[in-house]
């Protein structure tokens, strides 16, 4: 329920897209997170602009806004020309705004959803970017940028603490000011069977001045994803197993269909200055299924497993069964405040379910049913790549 247009001026492209779908999943699934009376509210969708050639020299230009239920993010994005064997510059300037829901949520209904917690991120960030080339497997990109980080209330008001009266930036002032250097690399590989890949980021704050960020940060994902197939197609019951298959008496040979086995692991860790908005959250959709975002906890550190089995029926429906389980490796009481203790966070869960997802011409559909480990049921229900 959206609509697409994209309009040509000149050399420049002008991509418009505004979509009604996700307020409506969202009002049936989702807490509100504060009030949203006014009518634009109901209203989420992008808005980009292109220039392939700003100058004349083929350099290019990128202007995007993207506006959500509770969050908004503008990004502009410079690069000029470089030859394809040395770092490719891009100078990025952004600005978002989005609740702190991760750290400072309060959880609800036996963890399985975060409600507000009245703290908001407002992030503005300047800087530059350098990708380097790309080798077949390896792919690396460094950037350094200044990061102003100010806090606020639902209302808009500049907060230093949040309801219970503790400090929420590092600075113990309004805003959080930083200097940050970034890498990150990444491995991918496949195959027709199987395919992996690994991603490492490392951040380090630059102390210019003395009340700005000290710390290293580090994240890491590792993915494993195998074909568990062939597998044998039965008559009112699946089965899986690898050659020789079991006979089955009586049963009536289908169709042969493939398994997909993923496999996910993410873990990171933070030392030196830290505010708690910095924390590792634990817990909602591409975390731990079954809790709200964060609410299996927050802490310097943190590992999250994922495992799901996607078995496909036919071309546009498969089904899936998966685990996720996550921890804060007992790091919680260390982050400044120690939000995840005084909102009773578990600092581990374990969520289980099953899902489907349909992919048809008005766009893809998915639908994930999740149990935590107090017995919470929740419900995950997504659209995307919706046709104009």
């Amino acid at each position: 329920m959206g609509a697409q247009k994209s309009i040509h001026a000149g050399k420049a492209k002008i991509d418009v897209n505004v979509d009604f779908t996700h307020k409506i999943c969202a009002s049936m699934m989702l807490p509100s997170l504060r009030n949203t009376s006014s009518p634009l509210s109901l209203v989420i969708g992008s808005l980009c602009i292109k220039h392939p050639n700003l100058f004349g020299g083929s350099e290019k230009l990128d202007v995007s806004w993207d506006k959500g239920l509770y969050d908004s993010n503008i990004l502009v994005a410079y690069r000029r020309p470089r030859p394809q064997w040395v770092a490719q510059q891009c100078f990025v300037m952004q600005h978002s705004l989005s609740p702190e829901i991760g750290v400072h949520g309060v959880p609800v209904a036996n963890f399985s959803r975060s409600g507000s917690g009245g703290v908001n991120l407002s992030r503005l960030s300047v800087g530059l970017d350098l990708n380097e080339p790309a080798s077949s497997k390896w792919s690396s990109t460094t950037s350094i940028k200044f990061e102003n980080v100010r806090l606020l209330s639902d209302d808009g008001r500049s907060i230093t603490r949040d309801l219970d009266g503790f400090p929420i930036t590092c600075s113990g002032n309004a805003h959080d000011s930083m200097v940050v250097l970034k890498q990150e690399s990444q491995y991918a590989k496949a195959t027709d069977r199987s395919f992996s890949r690994f991603t490492m980021q490392i951040e380090q704050g630059i102390p210019v001045l003395s009340k700005w960020l000290i710390f290293n940060r580090f994240k890491f994902v590792a993915s494993k994803g195998i074909k568990l197939g062939p597998a044998f197609l039965l008559t009112r019951q699946v089965c899986c197993s690898f050659p020789p298959f079991p006979s089955a008496i009586g049963a009536e040979k289908i169709d042969w269909i493939s398994w997909i086995d993923f496999e996910n692991l993410t873990g990171g860790s933070i030392v030196g200055d830290m505010a708690p908005y910095q924390a590792f959250a634990i817990g909602g959709l591409g975390s731990v299924r079954g809790y709200g975002e964060g609410a299996v906890g927050s802490g310097r550190s943190c590992l999250v497993a994922n495992t799901e089995v996607t078995i496909p029926f036919n071309k546009m429906l498969e089904g899936s069964v998966f685990l996720d389980c996550g921890t804060d490796l007992g790091s919680g009481r260390l982050v400044p405040g120690n939000p995840a203790l005084r909102q009773g966070k578990p600092g581990a869960g374990v969520g289980v379910g099953y899902g489907l997802r349909f992919k048809s011409p008005l766009g893809h559909f998915q639908v994930d049913y999740a149990i935590n480990a107090f017995q919470q049921k929740t419900l995950y229900f997504g659209v995307t790549n919706l046709a104009s």
